[in-house]
């Protein structure tokens, strides 16, 4: 009988990520950002269907906070396209 005999081999494992420390960081603000916007849309509602409240045409609910929202969307696809190799140099 022969003895066998086994080489062991170390492989390095490269455990890169898609995206950075600063691709996490930016992707969290800019979902921040998109729930800010949507909290300034909550509200303006009433209690009694019968009755009318003109705060619900208010221009934080129908400029400011959409525009918001839409900035933070914005945001997020920057924070995913941002190659974070090469901003490090």
């Amino acid at each position: 009988m022969k003895k066998q005999t086994t080489t062991a081999k170390t492989e390095v494992i490269n455990t890169n990520f898609a995206f950075g420390k600063q691709n996490y960081m930016f992707l969290a603000i800019g979902f921040v950002i998109i729930i800010i916007g949507f909290l300034l849309m909550i509200g303006g509602g009433s209690d009694d269907p019968n009755v009318f409240n003109p705060e619900i045409f208010s221009v934080t609910r129908i400029t400011v906070a959409p525009m918001i929202v839409i900035a933070g969307f914005i945001f997020v696809m920057w924070a995913i396209m941002r190659n974070p190799k090469k901003s490090q140099q």
